[in-house]
């Protein structure tokens, strides 16, 4: 006859993720919700770790539920068991500072406002990993992912026609800026696009994914903008509505805070358009560690569940 010990090495971690989570929320259909499951599979959980156990964890109260005595023991349990993975997990993080070799990284042209905030602490992590960033619009970053020339990219529109894995670690936010003192900026409300059509557009250069993602927008609404201008660089763009040459779109990434810029944020309905930022990388290569553990870096700060099944041979 199985001893007590021997029937809790049993337990799966589904019984007790959904133990974990009824505790916590005190419902079954709350944790199944919680968890993404049907009810039914919590409960027969539920049913199947009380069996291994050999003591209720849960009795009713009211209309939810509360712990048995043998429930807060085990809830505790639970936590602990979750502290030691934790401490693990940062035991891990101090060998991975042995880490060693070369991530090459592709990044869109808007990305650049952001990717050296999170290569840095990488890097910090890492020392003993060299790092290359190569900044390239977005159709460069797709002649990029067909050579292998880098092990991952960022972008927010990746390729159909490659394998591809992709992690959305950040939203992009595409707003509308007009020279300061525009006459439309006296409105108390959104401006429509209707209002906007005898406007000058500025626009990124063919092949930049703001510009691809802006027409599409437009296309959307039944909007036709008068293009006026195309210009290589956010930076070049906003220079240009700064000077009075138009209206552009732009990430809001591109344009932190600035008092005195001659350029002020339009609201215009429908507006901002938001579309991820996405790591991404192939599928049919493997990564190596650096890449892999930059996925994962990425995903421990989020807080998304790690998703290995894209990473390629250790």
């Amino acid at each position: 006859m199985p001893t007590p010990l021997q029937r809790l090495l049993r337990t799966s971690p589904q019984q007790l993720r959904a133990f974990e989570a009824t505790a916590r929320l005190l419902s079954v259909t709350q944790a199944a919700r919680a968890l993404h499951v049907s009810q039914p599979t919590v409960s027969v959980q539920l049913k199947q770790l009380a069996e291994l156990v050999g003591e209720p964890l849960f009795e009713p109260a009211g209309r939810g539920l509360r712990l048995t005595r043998a429930g807060e023991a085990l809830q505790e349990t639970v936590r602990e068991i979750n502290a030691s993975w934790q401490a693990f997990e940062n035991r891990l993080g101090e060998l991975r500072t042995l880490l060693k070799g070369r991530l090459k990284l592709a990044a869109v042209t808007t990305a650049e406002y952001f990717v050296p905030d999170l290569l840095g602490p990488f890097g910090a992590l890492h020392p003993g990993v060299d790092i290359e960033l190569a900044v390239e619009n977005r159709d460069r970053v797709i002649t990029r992912l067909h050579q292998r020339a880098d092990d991952l990219a960022v972008m927010m529109l990746p390729p159909d026609e490659l394998p591809l894995q992709s992690l959305p670690f950040l939203d992009n936010a595409l707003v509308v800026i007009a020279p300061r003192g525009h006459r439309l900026l006296a409105s108390r409300q959104p401006v429509s696009l209707r209002e906007l059509a005898d406007e000058r557009w500025l626009m990124r250069e063919q092949g930049s994914g703001t510009r691809w993602v802006t027409e599409q927008h437009f296309v959307s609404r039944g909007f036709r903008p008068r293009i006026a201008m195309s210009l290589g660089s956010n930076e070049a763009l906003k220079h240009a509505v700064g000077a009075g040459l138009g209206l552009a779109v732009i990430s809001r990434l591109a344009i932190a805070p600035q008092p005195d810029a001659p350029w002020v944020v339009l609201p215009v309905e429908g507006f901002p358009v938001i579309r991820p930022w996405l790591l991404v990388w192939r599928t049919d290569l493997p990564l190596a560690a650096p890449a892999r553990q930059f996925v994962r870096y990425l995903e421990d700060r989020q807080g998304a569940a790690p998703n290995p099944g894209g990473l390629g041979a250790p």
